[in-house]
């Protein structure tokens, strides 16, 4: 039974649904990329699957558009796997669960993907119209967007002739983006050494009701990070109590604010009492300072039956792991002193994993400066450094910088208010869109951001604007309509 099968516009909704039934986390594409591919063959349309799972499908132009450059109407296929922990959901083999609640499209205990699978459904209308103007198109569908941009990295340029991109990853209806940070990824690896158990307790200590969110969008809003708040937490016991940690873990994406941790610590059975205190009052102040941003938080303390555990971190890993948290940076850095409001640099701590040999901590870091960006990797080096630990830089994306002279900005600013009645805002963003890399690769090509609203993506309460999805649907056939007046 179809969910979505009321709504208007009625083909972008089949197609949103359509896709949500194909499992497509980053790095698992290839059911959705190969749909895609056959999406695009099974019309006649030239079609193109790249080793990295790009698509790329054109369509020739309607009547009257044909010496209009090409336009580029770009996505990405993949989407961010959550789900809350007592949900029972398997992302590689079910397709998501979806429901609709007023004016919003929602999934069933796990993300959405509505980021960016509504770009996807809006390109795929198009291509399967035949009443729609426009020039010729090249539709862009990368692969692994998430979780370092690598289709976009391997996406050959010379396959593409569009002058003019309409990149449709963005999440604020009625604004036009036309910059972004850049960023890459940091794996921060604390060798641990395990020794046996000398207490006879065992302690989880578990975080839960954060409310987490997209680690460049709402970063800013300064909610809880759960490897941090855990590092606080141990640090504080620490320091009263003789402990050893066992395992410690929180958060699955380092583009996602981390909502859960736990971390079970061996302790002295005398010392059960001041735990309990000492758990008590941290949590006390946590409370306190997070009423506003993360209201529902909770940290739990139970105990665990001995008989499980047979090996703890030995002290000199305890206190490694537990310092490292403690001084990790984490979250704004500095705000743009060119843009009010703008996030210019900032880092998300959003893994935290015990594996068999080593705690691993991966982060995302995002700046809008390259020098920015390049001193806040050096000192999480430097701090692997001091603290015996090894450090990886991952990929590595560019800023999308701001182009002054932009036809299509112009154009974006004049459809938008002929269309809707409303002037749009003009925005950069503290988020690595493709267009960076995308600059890079097309370097003549003039790039727009826009999209509909959605809220708290990459958790499972993100939310899709369903009366926004019409009316930037109308926007977006408005601009390609009027494209010939203007490019």
């Amino acid at each position: 039974m179809q969910i979505l099968s009321n709504l208007k516009p009625e083909k972008v909704f089949n197609f949103f649904e359509e896709i949500s039934s194909i499992p497509r986390g980053s790095k698992d594409e290839q059911q959705i990329s190969d749909y895609l591919l056959n999406f695009g063959k099974s019309r006649g349309l030239e079609t193109i699957q790249d080793e990295a799972l790009n698509i790329i499908i054109k369509k020739d132009a309607t009547p009257g558009y044909e010496s209009i450059s090409p336009i580029i109407i770009q996505g990405h296929m993949d989407m961010v796997w959550e789900k809350n922990l007592d949900t029972e959901f398997d992302f590689k083999k079910e397709g998501l669960n979806l429901l609709v609640d007023k004016d919003f499209i929602k999934a069933k205990g796990t993300t959405l993907g509505a980021d960016n699978g509504i770009a996807v459904a809006f390109a795929l209308t198009i291509l399967d119209s035949s009443d729609i103007p426009h020039p010729k198109l090249e539709v862009l569908i990368t692969s692994d967007e998430e979780t370092g941009m690598s289709g976009a990295m391997a996406l050959d340029g010379n396959l593409l002739k569009g002058k003019y991109l309409f990149n449709i990853d963005t999440e604020e209806e009625g604004e036009i983006y036309v910059s972004c940070s850049g960023g890459n990824r940091t794996t921060f690896t604390i060798p641990v050494t395990y020794t046996t158990p000398i207490f006879d307790s065992f302690y989880n200590i578990s975080i839960r009701g954060l409310f987490g969110g997209h680690s460049g969008m709402e970063i800013q809003l300064q909610r809880g990070n759960s490897n941090k708040i855990m590092g606080r937490i141990l640090k504080a016991i620490s320091d009263e109590l003789i402990i050893n940690l066992v395992k410690i873990n929180g958060g699955s994406k380092t583009n996602a604010i981390p909502r859960e941790g736990d971390a079970l610590i061996s302790i002295a059975k005398k010392d059960i009492n001041l735990l309990n205190k000492i758990v008590t009052n941290v949590t006390k102040d946590i409370v306190e300072e997070l009423r506003v941003s993360d209201a529902g938080v909770k940290i739990i303390l139970t105990e665990i039956e001995k008989t499980k555990i047979s090996k703890v971190m030995d002290s000199d890993t305890t206190h490694r792991v537990i310092n490292t948290l403690f001084l990790y940076p984490n979250g704004v850095q500095r705000m743009s002193l060119d843009i009010e409001g703008l996030v210019e640099t900032s880092l998300n701590l959003g893994v935290l994993t015990t594996e068999d040999t080593s705690v691993v901590l991966q982060s995302a870091i995002r700046s809008s400066v390259d020098a920015s960006k390049a001193l806040l990797t050096k000192k999480i080096a430097t701090l692997a450094t001091l603290t015996g630990c090894s450090f990886k830089q991952g990929a590595s994306y560019p800023a999308w910088k701001f182009n002054p002279t932009s036809k299509l900005q112009a154009m974006a600013l004049e459809v938008h208010e002929k269309s809707t009645g409303k002037k749009a805002g003009i925005k950069a963003i503290h988020a690595g869109l493709e267009c960076g890399l995308l600059s890079e690769k097309l370097p003549d090509c003039d790039m727009i951001s826009f999209g509909p609203n959605m809220f708290d993506v990459h958790t499972p309460e993100e939310k899709l604007s369903i009366s926004s999805v019409q009316n930037v649907w109308k926007y977006l056939l408005d601009l390609l309509k009027s494209s010939k007046d203007y490019l």
